[in-house]
């Protein structure tokens, strides 16, 4: 008897502990902007569009100028919801679409970027590049071309 009231507050304990990283991980996931220089002329970007940038698939701004993208690294948490949310990819799957691509030599991933705020300053820096960031890394050196809710 004493062992099952054991076991019950330890799964308790463990399913606390659970649905708090939970919590905390849902509090931390904001709005993500898909950002271009201030200076550059795109006004907004649709989502495939985006997809299609961060994918490899195009190289190009709509209007034909070309666009570099900048990725935060594997790991993190606004990466792994911007995929989701934009291209329909869970990093199992990102993976595994670049892997893919690389060993086929048809494509290389976007240059991987430390955090939002350095992803700002390259993109403020170069009308060429676009990024995401959160929301609060967010200021008037870039634009949104996409909100992602």
């Amino acid at each position: 008897m004493l062992v099952k009231k054991i076991m019950r507050l330890l799964v308790a304990s463990l399913l606390s502990v659970f649905l708090l990283s939970a919590l905390a991980v849902t509090a931390q996931a904001g709005e993500i902007m898909v950002i271009v220089s201030a200076g550059n002329q795109a006004l907004t970007l649709r989502q495939n569009q985006v997809a299609d940038i961060f994918l490899g698939q195009s190289g190009h701004f709509p209007d034909g100028r070309e666009v570099v993208a900048l990725d935060l690294g594997i790991g993190s948490a606004i990466r792994d919801e911007f995929y989701v949310k934009v291209a329909a990819k869970t990093p199992a799957l990102l993976k595994a679409y670049w892997t893919k691509m690389i060993f086929t030599g048809r494509r290389q991933p976007p240059r991987e970027v430390s955090d939002s705020i350095a992803v700002r300053k390259l993109v403020a820096a170069n009308p060429n590049l676009i990024g995401y960031i959160d929301r609060s890394a967010f200021d008037s050196s870039v634009k949104a071309v996409l909100l992602v809710p």
